[in-house]
């Protein structure tokens, strides 16, 4: 009989100890190669040749434990360069982490805050990192994944990349949302605040997703598991490229109908005609809709009785894709203030703008869907989750990295990203 006796700490010394004798294990296995002698030179990559000079040993952390590598230097009088192809071999070029290691970095990384994700390495897999290592590996990775996605976007513009599969209705959903940065990324730049100055960047989030059904009473299904994203703190000329890509990956080129879902924002739609010429392009009704009540508001009063009565009718119009009744009424408003006048002309102007991005009774006929929310969504969940949490402030180099490792994970294409990496 055990008696009593309290499990966890037992867990604990037991893992610990089977870490070091796995750690023992690895550390001759990976040394078992003598320190990879490769004879007295090797060719250097400028062509020249790079003679043998010593062994060197290398502390690597790994799964495990950390373990001491053996490894043959040469040296390259014409270049001046070093080279260990052993540490090309095991990917542990200028970094002491083995890889098993980093993916476990870059994957609590794109999840949490870094130190977050330094507790929890330790609490849960055992491995004791500093914070700072946990940023620096997380961004690098997320670095690696942007190059991959360069590389992707390449193929695809020369017609390389074979898409998944066609579907009926493919979306394209486009949104910004801003990331509190370090002042000197805001330098020159005007904000919101009361002292003028800037204090975000704008992250331009894109989101594919596909339909292939509508429910019982024809409202439209997004096919399950359909969702991948892009986004970068970048301008809309760089974002096109970004976003085309991704859905042509996709089968964009193939799709029955594409859809492009946004809010009023200019940008948004110049790059619809440029990138998806022929797209249906529709305004997110629920944002068409707040623009009829900040006009309510303006002229009755917040929450009045004529307010709700004159949005409600406007909004029976404006679900019917009935503009012009719509701006009729609009136009017929007389407001005193000379404000007010300004409000509501900007007001009829968006909406004559937008007019054929707002037919909703068409689009709902089709079995279309009419509301950005995915990628609203996708805002608060890929963005807002991991990078604007109480007292984050970014550099946009860092920030756009772990935007990619996040896009990647909940695009669900981190093990083909990792695969290509170990591969490529």
């Amino acid at each position: 009989m055990l008696g009593h006796f309290d499990m966890e700490p037992l867990e604990t010394a037991i893992r610990s100890s089977m870490h070091h004798v796995g750690g023992v294990m690895l550390e001759k296995l990976i040394n078992s190669d003598g320190g990879d002698y490769r004879g007295v030179s090797i060719l250097c990559s400028c062509k020249g040749k790079a003679e043998f000079v010593e062994y060197r040993d290398k502390g690597v952390t790994t799964m495990l434990s950390p373990v001491n590598v053996k490894r043959a230097y040469y040296h390259c009088s014409g270049c001046g360069w070093g080279q260990l192809p052993k540490d090309n071999d095991l990917d542990i070029v200028r970094t002491s982490f083995s890889p098993g290691v980093r993916r476990m970095m870059g994957r609590v990384g794109s999840k949490e805050s870094f130190d977050e994700g330094r507790k929890d390495l330790e609490v849960l897999a055992g491995i004791s990192v500093v914070t700072k290592e946990v940023e620096r590996v997380s961004e690098c990775i997320g670095g690696q994944i942007e190059v991959y996605g360069l590389k992707e976007r390449e193929l695809v513009f020369s017609g390389k990349v074979v898409p998944i599969k066609s579907t009926p209705k493919m979306y394209v959903a486009i949104d910004g949302t801003g990331v509190p940065v370090v002042k000197s990324e805001t330098a020159g730049r005007k904000g919101k605040g009361l002292d003028g100055e800037a204090r975000t960047r704008e992250v331009k989030l894109g989101c594919v997703f596909t339909q292939t059904k509508v429910d019982d009473k024809g409202h439209p299904v997004r096919d399950g598991d359909s969702t991948t994203y892009v986004g970068a703190i970048e301008n809309a000329e760089e974002f096109g490229p970004r976003i085309y890509a991704e859905a042509a990956r996709r089968g964009v080129e193939w799709a029955g109908k594409v859809v492009v879902l946004g809010d009023g924002a200019i940008w948004i739609w110049n790059l619809a005609e440029e990138h998806f010429y022929g797209a249906i392009q529709i305004v997110d009704l629920y944002h068409a809709r707040e623009h009829l009540w900040s006009i309510g508001k303006l002229l009755y009063g917040f929450n009045t009785t004529k307010t709700k009565g004159w949005v409600r009718d406007r909004c029976f119009e404006l679900d019917d894709g009935d503009i012009e009744a719509l701006l009729k009424a609009m136009e017929q408003l007389r407001p005193e203030a000379e404000d007010a006048q300004d409000k509501v002309l900007k007001e009829i102007g968006y909406f004559e703008h937008n007019a054929e991005r707002m037919r909703y009774k068409s689009f709902k006929d089709q079995g279309l869907f009419v509301g950005s929310g995915v990628v609203e969504a996708g805002c608060k969940t890929v963005i807002g989750a991991r990078l604007k949490q109480s007292g984050m402030r970014w550099t946009v180099r860092g920030a756009n990295a772990i935007i990619s490792l996040r896009c990647c994970f909940l695009s669900g294409r981190w093990e083909d990203f990792w695969e290509n990496r170990a591969t490529g």
